[in-house]
């Protein structure tokens, strides 16, 4: 099988080719370049495999949450792709690819959602792949909840270099550990994606769609405030 995995649900634009189980995967950090960059790093991963749009036969994108603007050009270009060919698509959670990243038993992964609150989500690795334990929420780090279980978990995530000190009162020795320079990325958007698209797990085109989890996107005046 092969398919091409788009993120653009940070600062960073990435895209990966997987061709039966090997995987080609482009990096560049892009600002507010997504846009501009991300087709052409899809184009050369194709090029550089001498392979066509036509000998795809799926497509993959970050389906956040994460930035808005990123989220809308990943599924954009992913939903132009899969129209051309009739191909399905499959939208990975931003937040597990943040526990792919990490590969660690346990994960808390945790985004910058700006305005003073972190995007988050807690998984636990079992035999089928990574499991949710909440759902995911986008929220003050304040109101984080403690983490089940014993001390093993490991945190991962730009919400770690923006919040670590409120969120390390809140998770308390149960985290052992924080890499907030992970972050998700076309590579593990592939890795996930690979067993959906083998259980038939696609869907049409115009099913796929950004996970925001939240409509706000940016402070009121009196809000910056009182910051």
């Amino acid at each position: 099988m092969r398919f091409i995995a788009l993120d653009s649900s940070t600062e960073w634009c990435s895209a990966a080719l997987w061709q039966d189980g090997e995987i080609a995967a482009i990096e560049r950090r892009a600002e507010h370049r997504h846009g501009e960059l991300l087709l052409p790093m899809a184009e050369r991963l194709l090029a550089q495999a001498g392979i066509g749009t036509q000998a795809l036969d799926g497509v993959a994108f970050g389906a956040g949450p994460g930035a808005f603007t990123g989220l809308r050009i990943a599924c954009g270009l992913a939903q132009g792709l899969a129209f051309a060919r009739d191909l399905p698509v499959v939208g990975i959670s931003s937040l597990e690819a943040l526990a792919e990243c990490a590969a660690a038993p346990r994960v808390i992964a945790c985004l910058d959602a700006r305005m003073r609150e972190v995007y988050l989500g807690t998984f636990e690795r079992d035999a089928d792949g990574w499991r949710p334990l909440r759902e995911a929420a986008c929220l003050s780090p304040d109101d984080v909840a403690a983490l089940p279980g014993g001390g093993d978990w490991v945190g991962a995530g730009n919400g770690f270099a923006a919040h670590g000190e409120r969120l390390a009162l809140r998770l308390g020795a149960a985290l052992v550990a924080a890499w907030p320079a992970l972050r998700p990325g076309a590579y593990a958007i592939a890795r996930l994606a690979a067993p959906r698209f083998a259980r038939g797990e696609g869907v049409d085109a115009a099913r796929a769609l950004p996970h925001y989890l939240r409509d706000k996107v940016a402070l009121t005046r009196a809000e910056r405030r009182s910051q």
